[in-house]
């Protein structure tokens, strides 16, 4: 095979293309810019919400049954202010206040309105595992455990 050789007429042809190609290119009318794709909310981040607001309601209603001055049912709350917390550092942000001591108009609840409450949240884990990332998956599959458990202690308290 004999090496090509490029002819000075081809070299100044191919360099003025180029150059041309250049100056047309600076020369055209900026296109604008694609609109920015809106961003995609997290789906852990939309379950976090929704398992904290709904665990803020457990611990509410624990509260307004009197669980931090009854012996039998500290331990339940304390368990729920626990998972509150876990999932409270997961969502990241700044922590929310918390939420204000019932006051004395506030009707107590019943342990029947907390079972009730605690087997509505167990019964409601299984879905929410299916959608979560398996990290979160496993921290719900054990809240759901422990709700269920809860289910079944406080029916022996009845």
């Amino acid at each position: 095979m004999c090496p090509r050789i490029f002819t000075r007429r081809a070299l100044l042809a191919s360099g003025a293309a180029l150059g041309l190609t250049t100056v047309l290119g600076a020369c055209s009318t900026p296109t604008a810019a694609p609109p920015a794709a809106t961003p995609t909310p997290d789906p852990d981040a939309t379950l976090l919400r929704e398992l904290v607001a709904g665990k803020a309601n457990i611990v509410t209603l624990y509260a307004r049954a009197g669980a931090a001055k009854d012996p039998e049912l500290q331990p339940f709350l304390q368990r729920h202010q626990a998972h509150l917390t876990e999932l409270r550092r997961r969502l990241g942000g700044p922590s929310p206040t918390p939420s204000p001591s019932p006051t004395a108009s506030a009707a107590k609840v019943t342990l029947s309105t907390l079972r009730e409450a605690e087997r509505r949240a167990a019964a409601g884990r299984p879905q929410q595992v299916t959608e979560a990332t398996p990290s979160l998956s496993q921290l719900i599959a054990s809240i759901g455990a422990c709700e269920a458990a809860h289910v079944l202690a406080l029916s022996r308290l009845l």
